[in-house]
Protein backbone atom coordinates (compact mmCIF):
# COMPACT_ATOMS: atom_id res chain seq x y z
CA UNK A 1 0.00 0.00 0.00
CA UNK A 2 1.84 3.20 -0.97
CA UNK A 3 2.28 5.99 2.08
CA UNK A 4 4.77 8.19 1.75
CA UNK A 5 7.39 7.46 -1.06
CA UNK A 6 10.23 10.23 0.76
CA UNK A 7 11.79 6.92 1.86
CA UNK A 8 12.39 5.24 -1.20
CA UNK A 9 14.83 8.36 -1.45
CA UNK A 10 17.94 7.24 -0.24
CA UNK A 11 19.67 10.71 -0.51
CA UNK A 12 17.12 12.62 1.79
CA UNK A 13 18.21 12.75 5.30
CA UNK A 14 15.33 11.41 6.54
CA UNK A 15 14.51 8.69 4.37
CA UNK A 16 14.93 5.74 7.55
CA UNK A 17 12.48 8.13 9.74
CA UNK A 18 9.39 7.79 6.93
CA UNK A 19 10.51 4.29 6.42
CA UNK A 20 9.72 3.94 10.09
CA UNK A 21 6.86 5.93 10.09
CA UNK A 22 5.18 4.20 7.19
CA UNK A 23 5.46 0.58 9.19
CA UNK A 24 4.13 2.54 11.97
CA UNK A 25 1.13 3.57 10.22
CA UNK A 26 0.61 0.39 8.50
CA UNK A 27 0.36 -1.24 11.86
CA UNK A 28 -2.37 1.07 12.98
CA UNK A 29 -4.04 0.69 9.80
CA UNK A 30 -7.38 -0.80 11.09
CA UNK A 31 -7.81 2.85 13.26
CA UNK A 32 -8.06 4.81 9.85
CA UNK A 33 -11.67 5.45 9.06
CA UNK A 34 -14.46 7.92 9.10
CA UNK A 35 -12.70 11.16 9.53
CA UNK A 36 -9.58 11.82 10.33
CA UNK A 37 -7.64 14.58 12.20
CA UNK A 38 -3.90 14.84 11.62
CA UNK A 39 -2.85 16.97 14.16
CA UNK A 40 0.51 19.10 12.97
CA UNK A 41 -0.15 17.45 9.73
CA UNK A 42 3.14 19.47 8.19
CA UNK A 43 2.94 19.16 4.00
CA UNK A 44 0.37 16.23 4.83
CA UNK A 45 2.51 13.63 3.25
CA UNK A 46 0.17 10.77 4.40
CA UNK A 47 -2.75 12.16 3.43
CA UNK A 48 -3.17 10.17 -0.06
CA UNK A 49 -2.57 7.11 2.35
CA UNK A 50 -5.03 7.79 4.92
CA UNK A 51 -7.64 8.82 2.32
CA UNK A 52 -7.55 5.44 0.39
CA UNK A 53 -9.10 3.77 4.57
CA UNK A 54 -11.06 6.79 5.74
CA UNK A 55 -13.63 9.12 4.05
CA UNK A 56 -12.45 12.64 5.01
CA UNK A 57 -8.74 13.82 5.98
CA UNK A 58 -8.55 17.24 7.94
CA UNK A 59 -4.95 18.43 8.12
CA UNK A 60 -4.23 20.75 11.62
CA UNK A 61 -1.19 23.37 11.76
CA UNK A 62 -0.13 26.35 13.16
CA UNK A 63 0.48 29.52 10.50
CA UNK A 64 4.46 29.42 12.14
CA UNK A 65 5.15 26.01 10.94
CA UNK A 66 8.72 25.58 9.47
CA UNK A 67 7.56 23.42 6.53
CA UNK A 68 5.09 24.41 3.77
CA UNK A 69 2.08 25.25 5.16
CA UNK A 70 -0.49 22.93 3.96
CA UNK A 71 -3.40 22.58 6.82
CA UNK A 72 -6.92 22.56 6.35
CA UNK A 73 -7.22 24.43 9.67
CA UNK A 74 -4.94 26.82 10.84
CA UNK A 75 -4.77 26.51 14.90
CA UNK A 76 -2.35 26.72 17.79
CA UNK A 77 -2.06 22.90 19.18
CA UNK A 78 -1.18 24.45 21.90
CA UNK A 79 -4.76 26.48 22.97
CA UNK A 80 -8.44 25.29 22.53
CA UNK A 81 -8.96 24.22 18.70
CA UNK A 82 -11.44 25.66 16.63
CA UNK A 83 -12.90 22.61 16.11
CA UNK A 84 -16.38 21.20 17.49
CA UNK A 85 -17.00 17.96 20.01
CA UNK A 86 -16.90 14.76 18.97
CA UNK A 87 -15.90 14.99 15.21
CA UNK A 88 -12.98 12.74 14.73
CA UNK A 89 -13.08 8.66 14.09
CA UNK A 90 -9.37 8.76 14.61
CA UNK A 91 -6.55 11.25 15.62
CA UNK A 92 -3.13 11.18 14.15
CA UNK A 93 0.06 13.15 15.62
CA UNK A 94 3.52 12.25 14.29
CA UNK A 95 6.44 14.05 15.19
CA UNK A 96 4.94 16.85 17.17
CA UNK A 97 3.91 16.71 20.28
CA UNK A 98 7.80 17.50 21.16
CA UNK A 99 7.68 20.56 19.52
CA UNK A 100 4.45 21.75 22.02
CA UNK A 101 5.35 24.15 24.88
CA UNK A 102 1.92 22.80 26.03
CA UNK A 103 1.32 18.89 25.08
CA UNK A 104 -1.53 18.05 27.63
CA UNK A 105 -3.44 20.87 26.13
CA UNK A 106 -3.18 19.04 22.36
CA UNK A 107 -3.96 15.73 24.24
CA UNK A 108 -7.41 16.88 25.77
CA UNK A 109 -8.04 18.58 22.75
CA UNK A 110 -7.44 15.32 20.71
CA UNK A 111 -9.85 13.65 23.42
CA UNK A 112 -11.94 16.37 23.05
CA UNK A 113 -12.78 16.01 19.70
CA UNK A 114 -12.48 12.16 19.03
CA UNK A 115 -16.06 10.34 19.01
CA UNK A 116 -16.68 7.81 21.58
CA UNK A 117 -14.49 4.31 20.46
CA UNK A 118 -12.29 6.63 18.18
CA UNK A 119 -8.85 5.94 18.10
CA UNK A 120 -5.78 8.15 18.63
CA UNK A 121 -2.16 7.33 16.81
CA UNK A 122 0.40 9.68 18.01
CA UNK A 123 3.97 9.05 17.57
CA UNK A 124 6.83 11.20 19.15
CA UNK A 125 10.97 10.70 19.38
CA UNK A 126 12.59 9.52 22.59
CA UNK A 127 15.99 9.86 21.88
CA UNK A 128 16.89 12.82 19.11
CA UNK A 129 18.43 15.48 18.77
CA UNK A 130 17.18 19.46 18.66
CA UNK A 131 15.07 19.78 15.70
CA UNK A 132 13.33 22.67 14.19
CA UNK A 133 14.36 25.06 16.98
CA UNK A 134 13.38 26.47 18.83
CA UNK A 135 10.24 24.64 18.65
CA UNK A 136 11.91 21.64 20.59
CA UNK A 137 10.43 21.57 24.26
CA UNK A 138 10.63 17.56 25.45
CA UNK A 139 11.31 14.07 24.89
CA UNK A 140 8.84 11.79 26.50
CA UNK A 141 8.80 8.32 28.64
CA UNK A 142 6.15 5.50 28.28
CA UNK A 143 5.36 6.72 31.52
CA UNK A 144 4.66 10.37 30.68
CA UNK A 145 3.11 9.17 27.90
CA UNK A 146 1.07 7.16 29.93
CA UNK A 147 0.32 9.57 32.66
CA UNK A 148 -0.85 12.32 30.17
CA UNK A 149 -3.16 10.19 28.44
CA UNK A 150 -4.36 9.18 31.58
CA UNK A 151 -4.85 12.84 32.54
CA UNK A 152 -6.41 13.56 28.96
CA UNK A 153 -8.92 10.72 29.58
CA UNK A 154 -8.04 8.11 27.67
CA UNK A 155 -8.56 4.37 28.34
CA UNK A 156 -7.07 1.38 27.27
CA UNK A 157 -3.48 2.92 26.37
CA UNK A 158 -0.82 1.22 24.76
CA UNK A 159 2.71 2.50 24.63
CA UNK A 160 5.50 1.42 22.60
CA UNK A 161 8.69 1.77 21.25
CA UNK A 162 8.38 2.77 17.64
CA UNK A 163 12.29 1.32 16.89
CA UNK A 164 15.36 -0.30 18.29
CA UNK A 165 19.13 0.77 19.48
CA UNK A 166 20.16 0.14 15.40
CA UNK A 167 17.76 2.06 13.96
CA UNK A 168 18.61 4.86 16.33
CA UNK A 169 21.82 4.60 16.07
CA UNK A 170 21.67 4.29 11.81
CA UNK A 171 19.77 7.83 12.29
CA UNK A 172 21.90 9.16 14.81
CA UNK A 173 24.95 8.45 12.62
CA UNK A 174 22.96 10.02 9.29
CA UNK A 175 22.45 13.14 10.86
CA UNK A 176 26.04 13.56 12.20
CA UNK A 177 27.47 12.52 8.39
CA UNK A 178 24.96 15.47 7.12
CA UNK A 179 26.57 18.11 9.10
CA UNK A 180 29.65 17.19 8.12
CA UNK A 181 29.35 17.26 4.86
CA UNK A 182 27.02 20.50 5.30
CA UNK A 183 30.09 21.99 7.25
CA UNK A 184 30.33 23.67 10.37
CA UNK A 185 28.47 26.41 10.71
CA UNK A 186 31.31 28.96 11.31
CA UNK A 187 33.17 28.30 7.56
CA UNK A 188 29.53 29.43 6.02
CA UNK A 189 29.07 32.31 4.88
Amino acid sequence: MNISKNHKNRKAHNWLVYKLNNKYLLKYSYCYKGTIYDLGCGEQPYKEYLLQLAKQYIGVDWSDTLHDLSADIIADLNKVLPIESNVADTVISLSVMEHLCEPQSMLNEAYRILKEGGYIVLQVPFQWMVHEAPYDYFRFTPYGLKYLFEKAGFQEIQVEAGNGFFSMITLKINYFSLRLIRGPKFLKL
